[in-house]
Order: C-alpha cells, then structure tokens, then sequence
C-alpha cells in the first residue's frame, strides 16, 4: 500500500516521537508513505477563527497536492484530519467557495484522493489482519483508557469517521495487539481543551482533570490518543493537573502508533517513548514490554 503522508505541523515539533512511531510501524506493516512536496500548515488551530476562506484555502492546497500524486492521503493529527475534511466538504457544496479557491490557489481541485485519518487505515480489515499477524509481543495485562477526542469523530456529517459518541476502531486495535481496553470509559470522546493550553489554561487543566479522573476509576494503566494536541494536554500538563487538583494519577499517555509498535516489537527508543512527561517505562517494564 502506498499513501501519501501529510505530517502537519506538530508532527515536525512537539509531537515528534508520533512521527517516529508512524513511520517505524508503516514501515514494519508495508505500508509506503510519500510525503506530501512542500506541505503548509493546514491552518488548525486559528485560521477558521479569522478568516473562513482562508480555513478553506490551506487544506486545499494540500488536498491538491495529494490529488496531483494520485494518492489516498493519511494525516496523524485529528485537527489536521478534520480542517482537510472540512474544506471538502464546503468545497464540494458551495461552487462560490470551489471558485475563489481554485482562483487563489491557481488550480483545479478533483477530490480524487481520499482523505483518511490514520487511524482509520489501521482499522481497516485487511490491515487490521496484517497487525494481528505481526504480533509478537502481546500488551497483555495494559488496562488501556482509549482516548479519541472530539476533532476526530466530531462533527460527524463533516469528518464522517464512526459513532462520534461511541466509537470503537481504537477499542478494536488495543484488543488486537492483547490489550485490555477500559470499554466504559465515560470520557472518550470528550474534548481535551486543545489548543486553549495557551490562552485559557485553567480551562484545559479542568477538562483534562476529569478525562483522567474517569480513566483511573475505570482501572486503567494508562491512556492512548490519535491526536498530538491531546496527548499534549493529558502528557504534559498532567503534572499541572495534579498539582490544582491535589491528585494522583501518574498515568502514562501513548499514541496509538506505539502501541503498535511495542507489539510488533519495536524498541521503546524507535518509538519515541522515552520523549514522554509521564515516563511509561517503568510501567512497560513491569510487564515485560520494554
């Protein structure tokens, strides 16, 4: 299988070891990722806040350039996933939106490339049976709270990607690489805060706080996210939440992709994982995956 890839911006910065991980676990399934020539910021987080045309026209020109490779596209990050996801969607049913765009960006847009969240890929049958078959290091006894957030699966006649209140591709996999997955975690799909870390902090510490709050009284060990703003949130600012919130909850946050990647028996190290706030190796090698 070949795709074309679009990293997006966190990919290149904060959310580095998401990308590590991505590529290590690709290469490892057979899966052939083309980065997208010259890429820009598909304008998540502000851009739609500012200037609507300007939301629509960013992704465009990435869309345009997987349309170009003749490629299905994956895309790591949710917010990235659903602003490209958007700008179809509007493009397609306003031609006064398709004209102004295709006018500033100089070319045409054919929606010819399907625009996939990476996640999505992994779910699919055929790979799902790939990953089962490459299993060699099962997570078994990992008690995993499956944390999608809201950008995935939300709006859901936008993103159309599964049930926005009860999704179950990422239960699926934690259940296919061994794991346990928390099925009744209440805080799934709930939102994180994203990128109000910056500006409303006590605003995210809120959020945050009850995402692991409900993940620790569900018996979890730790938590697991498609997306670089959540996992920032729930990594990084875990520290800051227990501090406010006189709590304990030292539970350790991992993209999916390493997940995978420990049980297809990837070393923590190529997967990023000690890149982490909440260091997960001491949980890991407590149940001999690391």
């Amino acid at each position: 299988m070949k795709l074309a890839y679009y990293p997006g911006c966190s990919l290149e910065g904060t959310a580095k070891e998401y990308n590590l991980s991505t590529k290590a676990v690709c290469k490892a399934l057979g899966i052939e990722l083309i980065e997208l020539p010259d890429w820009n910021c598909c304008g998540a987080t502000s851009a739609h806040a500012t200037n609507h045309l300007l939301s629509i026209v960013l992704p465009t020109r990435n869309l345009i350039k997987a349309n170009e490779l003749g490629l299905d596209l994956a895309i790591p990050c949710s917010a990235c996933f659903n602003r490209m996801k958007t700008s179809d969607y509007y493009i397609k049913r306003d031609k006064k939106i398709k004209e102004e765009v295709e006018k500033l960006l100089g070319r045409k847009y054919t929606a010819n490339s399907k625009i996939n969240h990476l996640l999505g890929i992994f779910a699919e049958d055929k790979i799902n049976a790939i990953i089962a078959s490459k299993v060699v290091k099962p997570l078994q006894g990992l008690k995993v709270a499956p944390y999608y957030g809201c950008l995935l699966v939300k709006p859901p006649k936008i993103v159309e990607f599964e049930n926005a209140e009860n999704p179950q591709s990422l239960d699926n996999l934690i259940i296919t690489l061994g794991g346990e997955a928390v099925s009744d975690f209440a805080y799934k799909t709930e939102c994180c805060g994203a990128s109000l870390t910056l500006t409303r902090e006590e605003i995210v510490l809120g959020l945050v706080n009850k995402i692991l709050k409900d993940a620790q009284l569900r018996g979890a060990d730790c938590l697991v996210t498609i997306c670089p703003f959540c996992h920032f949130n729930l990594d990084a600012k875990q520290k800051d939440v227990e501090r406010k919130f006189k709590a304990n909850y030292n539970l350790p946050v991992f993209y999916f992709t390493q997940l995978i990647g420990l049980a297809l028996g990837i070393s923590p190290k190529e997967l990023g994982i000690d890149k982490h706030f909440v260091n997960p190796l001491e949980l890991l090698k407590s149940l001999e995956l690391a």
